[in-house]
């Protein structure tokens, strides 16, 4: 089994969903997060200040999927949040050794 994280714009959680349901995947944790990288921010006006916001708002996806899966979910997430501009996100591939749920004890694959 592998852990997908991906850190994509908030505008395209719908489409990852989305694309991510045609595929037969749809169990997935999201999390409002603030980053930083490439991007760097912008600067805003308040009442004739000048603010820097330099950590932009993202959405996490936390996905555990199987390693036969792995290819298929990264290409989708990575195709349905692309805009082609800087600031689009990251995906992070980890292993994951396993996975248990609870209500039934149900472990590895089983449980996902």
């Amino acid at each position: 089994m592998k852990m997908l994280i991906a850190v994509i714009r908030p505008h395209k959680l719908q489409d990852v969903k989305s694309a991510l349901s045609e595929i037969g995947i749809s169990g997935m944790t999201v999390s409002d997060v603030r980053g930083c990288g490439r991007q760097k921010g912008h600067v805003e006006r308040y009442r004739g200040s000048e603010y820097t916001i330099d950590l932009l708002a993202k959405v996490r996806l936390e996905i555990v999927v199987d390693d036969d899966q792995l290819e298929a979910a990264a290409d989708c997430v990575a195709k349905a949040a692309r805009t082609g501009e800087i600031g689009d996100g990251k995906i992070f591939v980890l292993p994951l050794e396993d996975a248990v749920r609870v209500r039934t004890g149900d472990r590895g694959a089983d449980a996902l």
